[in-house]
């Protein structure tokens, strides 16, 4: 245990990335730059596109434009990091670095629980309330979840950066990852972490548990209401409109417990990071897919603008 030092020795860190795997090296860079600009791609275009649209100006596009947002930031936090390391002999970052690119991954994934609460409250809001919806879901409404949502992952995020600042190195300074991950940090702390890992919990246990309770509960209420609906055209209609959602929260959380589960179980740290990669780079790459390809509202106005295109 070290007291009474404020100052770190060690002023930066080596990241292995996937070094230990020198065969697969190009194959694997070529497989996360196409995922990389892919998720880019979508996301930016999702984007344009409800902004453009004004038949998509409606509380469930306004909430999926700000999750194409924070999947925009999201895979920026470590992705770039993650494909600059291919070409270099050892990747390094500085401890500040480090600092603030947990930060960024931090907020981004945060704020994203909140906001895929924030759409499941919507989706409650349509189906238990359709007549009522307009009114309950307000614009005034809407924004205010959302601030709401980047506020509350923004305080989580600086509790967790005040961990990291807290911490001494003294070494060794290599992490086995592509990114600076809280766990990681913590492992290599020469100073006593107790406290650092216990702020820590509250705060995963504030948005990884509250969240999908939330998440839940929404959904309990949705399926009571959808077996009410007596017609079953009625009922995969209203199931289909918060398909998608589902579906992206179950990826979403599943991933995340299931890597978090595997490192607490001191699990293979390729395989760790593997798995790491799937809610880090697949899963902001999966979003926007998964609300467009079955959603005919954003078909509709994607072949509009293309129309308009070819008129021009």
């Amino acid at each position: 245990m070290v007291e009474g030092r404020n100052v770190t020795e060690i002023t930066q860190f080596i990241l292995l990335g996937f070094s230990d795997l020198p065969t697969m090296l190009t194959m694997l860079f070529i497989v996360f730059l196409l995922i990389y600009i892919t998720t880019l791609t979508w996301n930016l275009c999702l984007i344009i596109l409800i902004k453009m649209d004004s038949h998509l100006h409606t509380p469930m596009y306004f909430f999926l434009s700000n999750l194409s947002f924070l999947d925009v930031c999201y895979v920026n936090s470590t992705a770039p990091k993650m494909l600059s390391g291919f070409f270099q002999e050892k990747m390094t970052i500085t401890f500040v670095g480090c600092a603030v690119q947990y930060f960024v991954f931090s907020l981004m994934g945060l704020s994203e629980t909140c906001v895929l609460t924030a759409m499941a409250y919507d989706r409650y809001a349509a189906i238990c309330n359709p007549l009522l919806y307009s009114s309950i879901m307000s614009p005034a409404l809407c924004i205010r979840m959302v601030l709401g949502s980047y506020i509350a992952a923004f305080l989580g995020a600086i509790a967790q950066l005040c961990i990291i600042l807290q911490l001494y190195f003294c070494g060794p300074n290599i992490i086995n990852h592509f990114f600076c991950d809280m766990p990681q940090l913590l492992n290599l702390s020469c100073n006593d972490t107790f406290l650092s890992r216990l702020i820590l919990a509250i705060v995963t246990m504030l948005f990884g548990v509250t969240n999908p309770l939330i998440i839940s509960v929404s959904y309990v209420y949705i399926v009571l209401s959808i077996l009410k609906i007596t017609s079953a055209k009625g009922r995969v209609k209203a199931f289909n409109t918060c398909a998608s959602h589902l579906t992206a929260v179950i990826l979403f959380y599943t991933s995340a417990v299931f890597v978090y589960l595997n490192s607490s179980a001191r699990s293979s740290p390729t395989f760790d990071r593997l798995v790491s990669v799937f809610y880090t780079v697949l899963i902001p790459m999966l979003n926007p897919l998964i609300y467009s390809l079955r959603n005919r509202d954003i078909k509709n106005a994607f072949k509009k603008i293309l129309k308009k295109k070819y008129y021009c």
